[in-house]
């Protein structure tokens, strides 16, 4: 269950992201509120990480034996602990962002994520 949780904290951050890619003025709530609309430069990359945090969905929910593993379950594990790092580090960065959207929106996303991605992997 918990998997599932982390599974949906982090697919609200992918529909987020699909919508800045799209152009919304939703900016302020990544990269410290540096853009209100992404420039299109930095839409391909947000592009790129989109099919990572996909990826990364799958990963808890196949850690959670929710679905078939794509890799040795060794791997997956391996995965799943980097992804709760990085989690973990995003919700410290998340937290003393100067965008209090970014502080007060994907903190919470983020650290949920990283506390199922953790107790998943363990």
């Amino acid at each position: 269950m918990v998997a599932v949780i982390g599974a949906s904290a982090f697919s609200v951050v992918i529909v987020l992201s699909v919508l800045i890619i799209c152009g919304l003025p939703l900016g302020e709530l990544t990269m410290g509120g540096q853009y209100k609309v992404f420039p299109k430069k930095l839409r391909f990359v947000l592009m790129a990480q989109l099919i990572l945090q996909i990826l990364f969905v799958v990963i808890i929910l196949q850690m959670g034996g929710f679905i078939p593993l794509w890799f040795s379950y060794d791997v997956t594990k391996i995965i799943c602990i980097i992804m709760a790092v990085y989690l973990s580090l995003n919700t410290i960065m998340n937290l003393i962002s100067k965008s209090k959207k970014e502080k007060y929106i994907m903190t919470p996303l983020s650290l949920i994520s990283a506390i199922c991605f953790w107790i998943t992997a363990l």
